[in-house]
């Protein structure tokens, strides 16, 4: 199968070196690493073992790369309007492609543009960190939940995922990934938005127990938001406190968000907080202190 990465970033780079690395045949569309890259190759420090990748396949426009089978998009959300200037040249009559970006909306703007049948939606469980270029930083976990954007179906979802375990990535397949991208966010909005904001790494805030108190409150919050979207099964509150648990692993990690506000770019604003509130209000339910985080989040980008 011949793999696309756009959007090679922390996670596009390690899971498309995962895969290189067990013999797939994987092209990344590169920017900042280009040279480095093709240099001196792609080198991955990992919890699970260092390995260095001499030769990769390396490019600076998607013309070159061509059409792929699969086309894994690692996009910053707030690069979405570049969908079909960066994949269209990669996509034929039978590509798949595959979204592993955070929040919500990813696969409805791709469907648009490219079909529903094409897309499949990923929620990537991982802690990984840019070091100079060409290097990624595994820190920890590494799993993906995939499922396909017409839900229900499963056959390219099953397809698409024993790649990714034949590559040493845990990967499972559901029927319902939208289940999967609210589970996900019930993480992502309060450490990545509280992180971002106060400026301080996951143990930080984990060692104040009233922050404890908020961050679980806000959690629930998306839970309930996330159980009035028609998901095949609810999400249960007990989420909460095992992602706390979770989180108590993690010491000092800077999730993405903070990092993005550390060195100056814009934050996923739209899809990990405006698209939960908006589809959560959508069905009638409030949540006050997600909606308060995001307003100081938006203060805190205009500086």
């Amino acid at each position: 199968m011949r793999i696309a990465v756009v959007g090679a970033g922390a996670l596009g780079l390690y899971f498309g070196a995962k895969l290189a690395q067990s013999g797939n045949d994987v092209h990344f569309l590169l920017r900042r690493d280009y040279d480095a890259i093709m240099a001196r190759g792609l080198k991955v420090c990992s919890v699970d073992g260092d390995f260095h990748l001499p030769k990769i396949n390396g490019y600076r426009t998607p013309e070159e790369i061509g059409t792929a089978d699969l086309v894994i998009v690692g996009l910053k959300t707030f690069a979405n309007h570049r969908f079909r200037e960066l994949i269209t040249p990669l996509v034929g009559d039978n590509t798949m492609i595959l979204t592993l970006q955070n929040g919500l909306g990813n696969e409805e703007a791709l469907a648009e543009l490219f079909g529903d049948g094409k897309i499949l939606g990923g929620v990537a469980y991982l802690c990984s960190n840019r070091g100079e270029p060409g290097v990624v930083h595994h820190l920890g976990e590494g799993r993906i939940v995939l499922g396909e954007y017409i839900r229900g179906e499963t056959a390219k979802a099953e397809k698409v995922a024993a790649i990714f375990n034949r590559s040493g990535i845990e990967c499972r397949v559901t029927p319902d990934y939208l289940k999967a991208r609210w589970e996900k966010l019930v993480w992502n909005i309060p450490f990545n938005g509280i992180c971002a904001l106060m400026m301080k790494p996951v143990d930080t805030l984990l060692s104040l127990k009233a922050m404890r108190l908020l961050i679980t409150d806000m959690m629930k919050e998306v839970i309930t938001g996330g159980n009035a979207q028609g998901l095949v099964k609810p999400i249960p509150l007990t989420l909460a406190e095992d992602m706390i648990t979770f989180s108590e692993r993690l010491s000092s990690y800077r999730p993405s968000m903070l990092i993005d506000r550390q060195e100056g770019r814009p934050l996923e604003l739209d899809t990990i907080f405006g698209a939960p509130l908006a589809a959560a209000a959508g069905k009638g339910i409030e949540m006050p202190r997600v909606q308060e985080l995001h307003a100081l989040l938006l203060l805190a980008e205009k500086g």
